[in-house]
């Protein structure tokens, strides 16, 4: 129990804080539904990477599979959606979406992948590392989404699927140099941090 806890309790605990940042919250059902559809969306990444052989060795190129599935997912299900009417909604969708995904990762990765390694370093290593830069990926994808949406500036759309793509390769390159990989974090952090505050303060102007 206490490795499960520790496998889907740090992209929880993430959801939980951003959906709480949101001063206008979203239906819970809907939340759980995206989370779902976030986590469906490793089957496909599955088969992708089995189609384009996406391996340790080249796993930079998993940025572009994954963080498109993401993309998609946002576009043809959370834009139909008639409670997506503002920017912040974009950060909690997007890091739903991004995180569901990653929840079911981990899960694989501790409980499947790696049966000769401790599963226990495992766990803790993505929760410092690889789930928070899906959590990021998914702030900066959502931000971008949702100043395409409600500030209507196309070149919007192309930056909110380019940059997650950008960092997540980046990201999945550096792990082979470590602590490089941790740098990137510390920089998608600063970068994903601006954004989100951008967006509370909009909501907090609203509230005033």
């Amino acid at each position: 129990m206490d490795l499960f806890l520790l496998t889907i309790g740090p992209p929880i605990l993430i959801i939980f804080y951003i959906v709480r940042s949101d001063r206008f919250p979203e239906p819970l059902p809907l939340i759980i539904k995206t989370f779902l559809l976030g986590c469906v969306l490793c089957i496909p990444a599955g088969y992708l990477h089995f189609i384009f052989n996406i391996t340790q060795e080249n796993a930079y190129f998993a940025g572009l599979t994954e963080e498109t599935l993401k993309f998609l997912a946002f576009l043809f299900f959370i834009t139909k959606q008639k409670v997506f009417d503002e920017k912040m909604d974009g950060i909690v969708y997007g890091v739903l979406i991004s995180l569901g995904f990653a929840t079911f990762e981990n899960y694989e990765y501790v409980y499947v992948y790696f049966p000769d390694i401790d599963s226990y370093y495992i766990a803790i290593i993505r929760a410092l590392s690889a789930i928070p830069m899906h959590a990021m990926c998914g702030i900066i994808m959502g931000y971008y989404l949702g100043m395409h949406y409600f500030d209507k500036r196309s070149n919007f759309l192309f930056q909110a699927l380019f940059i997650p793509i950008i960092f997540h390769a980046l990201y999945n390159y550096a792990t082979y140099y470590n602590p490089l990989n941790y740098l990137i974090l510390i920089a998608m952090f600063i970068y994903a941090r601006k954004l989100h505050r951008e967006f509370i303060k909009i909501q907090n102007d609203k509230l005033c």
